[in-house]
């Protein structure tokens, strides 16, 4: 490759995996372009940024696929707008329906660009830093934009179902959803939540659940532009085809990890009091009664054993009033109530999905300790169970059934991935590790020189 010269090249280092990096500016020093020995340097067409310049690289949608990254130069008090409007000339895009945002520290799409008059400078957008190209207009200030999901869990509640096809959404980068059709899946403890998306609602921040809630469930002719207005090209559809009587039988949830997460309790509470920033996604679920839970209630998933076979019945809603302590006493007592069982012929247990494990709540007698005979802390609040709203608690009838175990063939398979996940990762964190040594496999490596020693006093000050 020929260029014009000194002048019209420029030095950049190279990682581990062979990536360019940011161009050395002509006036830095080796300390402070950071470079070590044994760096890599790459010699490369193009002048360097200058000390007033941002080199930037960006990627057209949120799927960054290392070494695909476009790069720019820019001046720093450039502004967003006009930086954004660089990047769709060099991408070859067109239109106003974009906008950028920074990349996470996961490499998804993080927080957005929202100022659009503002410089990179002061942003604190500096050299290297990758943004996102990411389509879609971002909703006026004050305004919330809120993908809304349908969430339909798999208990008694057939009556709500959809005549659409049930499906089950799986999640991809930069918070975009796609739905494939599922079977339905066995009636364990950790079957697939099946969310299938509506669409995005732009809503104003001051607007109260209750008014999310009523907005969205009428239908889109009754729909006001006052609180709530679609996207173009965005529709909610109709609710009707859920048969819902009215908004006060929807519950609301944020979506966390492809699942529910923070239960939405108080109607008459504003959006912006939930703190729920630019990127939270809420899925409404059906109930059969109107629900209007306090903040001392909890709202539990209880499975039942049953006997005989490593599986759960359909999950059942429980509300657990805490009002008296968050004490594994008084969740007990609940779930024997609920399931009309004696508390002393009930075990429970916290599922943990993450880890396709069981946590029991062991009864008092339970609690007291061999050595020490203390009670041990009893607040299921705390570790090692931070129980909360969604939790589930898997039931044993001792009456049918005596043993310890609580898991499912599904939770023995889930284990059994994950170990096969973590050896591999081992594995090829390993290979890794001896291909960027430059000490051939299985050498040894010389004693590291120590310097000499030296004398070390001690003066202690007078404080008399």
């Amino acid at each position: 490759m020929e260029w014009g010269g000194a002048e019209d090249s420029c030095l950049r280092p190279i990682d581990r995996d062979g990536k360019l990096l940011c161009p050395v500016p002509d006036n830095y020093t080796l300390k402070e372009a950071e470079l070590k020995m044994g760096s890599s340097l790459g010699l490369c067409p193009g002048k360097a940024p200058t000390s007033s310049q941002l080199f930037l690289f960006f990627t057209v949608g949120s799927d960054v696929q290392p070494g695909t990254e476009m790069e720019i130069i820019v001046e720093e008090t450039i502004s967003v707008r006009d930086c954004l409007k660089v990047m769709l000339e060099k991408s070859g895009l067109s239109g106003d329906a974009w906008h950028l945002r920074k990349m996470d520290w996961c490499y998804e799409a993080g927080e957005a660009l929202w100022e659009e008059d503002a410089a990179l400078k002061e942003l604190m957008l500096s050299s290297g830093d990758t943004l996102l190209l990411i389509e879609g207009k971002l909703p006026p200030l004050g305004f919330l934009k809120v993908p809304i999901w349908w969430y339909q869990p798999r208990g008694p509640l057939h009556h709500w179902k959809s005549h659409q096809d049930q499906t089950n959404c799986t999640f991809s980068q930069g918070g975009v959803w796609r739905a494939n059709s599922i079977q339905d899946a066995p009636s364990d403890a950790h079957a697939e939540v099946s969310l299938r998306y509506l669409g995005d609602v732009e809503i104003s921040e001051d607007a109260t659940l209750g008014e999310l809630k009523s907005q969205v469930s009428l239908p889109p002719a009754a729909r006001t532009l006052l609180v709530i207005w679609l996207l173009p090209a965005m529709t909610l559809p109709s609710f009707s085809e859920f048969s819902i009587p009215s908004p006060a039988f929807l519950r609301a949830w944020t979506v966390e990890s492809r699942r529910p997460g923070r239960l939405l309790r108080v109607h008459y509470q504003r959006l912006r009091e939930y703190k729920l920033g630019q990127r939270t996604e809420i899925c409404l679920e059906p109930l059969q009664k109107e629900e209007n839970l306090g903040p001392q209630h909890v709202l539990l998933r209880t499975q039942m054993r049953l006997p005989g076979k490593r599986a759960y019945a359909l999950p059942v809603d429980l509300v657990w009033d805490t009002a008296r302590g968050w004490t594994a006493g008084s969740l007990r007592h609940r779930v024997a109530d609920f399931y009309s069982l004696p508390v002393e012929k009930i075990e429970i247990a916290k599922y943990l999905p993450e880890k396709f494990e069981w946590l029991p709540v062991p009864s008092w007698n339970q609690q007291i300790t061999k050595r020490k005979k203390k009670k041990k802390q009893d607040n299921l609040q705390g570790a090692p169970y931070h129980l909360k709203d969604g939790d589930t608690i898997g039931i044993k009838n001792l009456l049918v059934e005596d043993d310890d175990d609580f898991s499912t063939v599904r939770d023995d398979i889930g284990r059994e991935k994950q170990k096969a996940f973590a050896l591999g990762r081992k594995k090829r964190q390993e290979a890794l590790r001896v291909r960027s040594s430059d000490v051939p496999s299985g050498a040894e490596m010389p004693p590291r020189p120590r310097g000499p020693e030296a004398s070390l006093s001690i003066h202690v000050g007078s404080f008399r």
